[in-house]
C-alpha cells in the first residue's frame, strides 16, 4: 500500500471514530428529553413514534435526490431496519423506566454479543483477550442483574430484558451494517428511523387499536413539546447517520467499544440531572464490562 493510500486510510479511521464518538455523545444525553416527555404523559412508544416521524421527514429533505436508490433496497435490508428499529424502541422504553447507568451497562454488554456475531458473520478471528473478555462481559452481567446476591431470577425488570435485548439488536445491526456495503449511508438511515416508526405504530395499535392514536392532536404540540421532538430529531439523524459511516469503516469489535464513551456522558448526565447512583456491586460488574470491552479490541489495536 502507497503512503497516500495508507494516509486516507488512517484519516479515514480517525474521522469514522470521530463519528461514533459523536453518536455514543448523543445517545449519552437523549434520554433525558425522553424522560421529560414522558412526565408529561407521552409514553416513550409515543414518543418515539412522533420523534422518528420527524427524523424520517428530516431525512425525506435531506435525500429526496436519492429517494429512488432508497426505495430500491433488496429485501434483506428490511431485516436490517426491523432489527435497528426493536434496538432503539427497546432502549428509549428500558431508560425511561430503569436506573439510566444501569441500563447503559447491561445494553453494553454488546462487544461480548458483537464478538460472537462477527465470529460468525464476518469471520473476525478471536484471540485469548478476547475470550477473555466473554468471560469478564458474563461475570459483570451476573453482578450486574443480582446485585451481588447470585440468584435467579437474573433480570430483575422489564427494563433488564429490554436493555439486554437492545444491547443485542445493536450488536446485530453493527454486524450488519459492516456486511450491507451495498447499501448507503441515506438508505441505512432511513432503514433505521423506518424500523423504529414501522414498530412503535405496530405497538401502539397492539396496545389499544386506532383509539390508541387519538394522542395526536393539535394540543399535545406546544411549543415545548415541539422544541423538545426537534431537538431528539436532530440528534436521531445526526447520530444515525455518522454512527452508519463510522461502522462502515471499521471492524465491528472497535465500533463496540468506542461507544462506551456514551457511558462517561450518561453517568454524569444520570448523576446531575436525575440524582441517580449506583451500588458497589453495580459498580463492580460495570468494571467488568468495561475492562471486557477493551480486551474485546486490544488484539485489533496491537495488529
Amino acid at each position: 500500500m502507497s503512503l497516500s493510500h495508507k494516509q486516507k486510510a488512517s484519516g479515514q479511521k480517525y474521522t469514522a471514530s470521530a463519528a461514533l464518538i459523536y453518536g455514543a455523545l448523543c445517545w449519552g444525553v437523549i434520554w433525558y428529553p425522553y424522560r421529560l416527555l414522558n412526565d408529561i404523559g407521552l409514553s416513550g412508544v409515543q414518543s418515539s413514534l412522533l420523534s422518528y416521524s420527524l427524523a424520517l421527514l428530516i431525512g425525506g429533505m435531506l435525500f429526496w435526490r436519492r429517494f429512488n436508490c432508497i426505495l430500491h433496497v433488496p429485501t434483506s435490508a428490511y431485516w436490517l431496519s426491523l432489527i435497528a428499529g426493536w434496538t432503539n424502541l427497546a432502549y428509549v422504553l428500558a431508560i425511561i423506566d430503569g436506573e439510566v447507568m444501569r441500563v447503559m451497562l447491561l445494553f453494553y454488554l454488546s462487544p461480548l454479543w458483537t464478538l460472537l456475531l462477527a465470529r460468525v458473520w464476518l469471520h473476525e478471528p478471536w484471540h485469548k483477550p478476547q475470550l477473555l473478555a466473554i468471560s469478564l462481559s458474563l461475570l459483570g452481567a451476573v453482578l450486574m442483574l443480582t446485585n451481588g446476591e447470585w440468584m435467579w431470577p437474573w433480570p430483575q425488570s422489564t427494563s433488564d430484558w429490554l436493555a439486554l435485548s437492545a444491547g443485542i439488536g445493536f450488536s446485530l445491526t453493527n454486524v450488519m451494517t459492516r456486511f450491507s456495503t451495498h447499501l448507503t449511508i441515506a438508505a441505512k438511515g432511513m432503514l433505521v428511523w423506518l424500523g423504529v416508526f414501522g414498530l412503535s405504530f405496530a405497538v401502539l395499535l397492539w396496545q389499544s387499536g386506532i383509539a390508541g392514536m387519538a394522542f395526536i392532536t393539535a394540543s399535545t404540540f406546544t411549543s415545548y413539546v415541539t422544541i423538545t421532538f426537534l431537538v431528539i430529531a436532530l440528534l436521531l439523524v445526526s447520530a444515525t447517520l455518522l454512527v452508519q459511516y463510522g461502522v462502515t469503516k471499521i471492524p465491528a469489535i472497535q465500533a463496540s467499544v468506542l461507544f462506551m464513551s456514551e457511558l462517561i456522558v450518561a453517568a454524569i448526565a444520570a448523576y446531575f440531572l436525575a440524582q441517580e447512583t449506583m451500588s458497589v456491586m453495580e459498580m463492580i460488574g460495570g468494571c467488568c464490562i468495561i475492562a471486557a470491552g477493551i480486551l474485546s479490541v486490544s488484539v485489533g489495536e496491537s495488529d
